[in-house]
């Protein structure tokens, strides 16, 4: 079963994975996530995270484009590593978890219960 079946009706894209670790994938990701910013011209961009996320907020600040962070709920100790960049690039950045509140990063309740 592709994707596709997962929103039959929609319009969606599939962004290829990356990480840190793979320089490559890095730059193919961003050129793959920047083309696409730059035809849909959303909006808003809200993401949960990860590399590819963080390459969005990235390319949508960069073109002026509001962006939410909503940080991964694994962590709740502290912000994913990508979570802390993206405190400093993103529009708001939410938490899963009340006790990470801080001035910048914001609680609204769990995304998942």
């Amino acid at each position: 079963m592709g994707f596709e079946n997962m929103v039959k009706g929609q319009t969606f894209f599939l962004v290829p994975d990356s990480n840190r670790w793979d320089k490559f994938s890095l730059m193919k990701g961003f050129w793959h996530i920047y083309k696409l910013v730059n035809i849909i011209k959303p909006d808003i961009i809200i993401t949960t995270g990860a590399a590819p996320g963080l390459i969005a907020v990235i390319t949508g600040r960069c073109l002026g484009i509001k962006t939410i962070w909503i940080d991964s709920i694994a962590n709740v100790e502290e912000l994913s590593m990508s979570g802390k960049i993206a405190k400093v690039v993103a529009t708001k950045l939410y938490t899963q978890w009340p006790d990470l509140i801080e001035s910048d990063v914001h609680y609204n309740g769990n995304v998942l219960s």
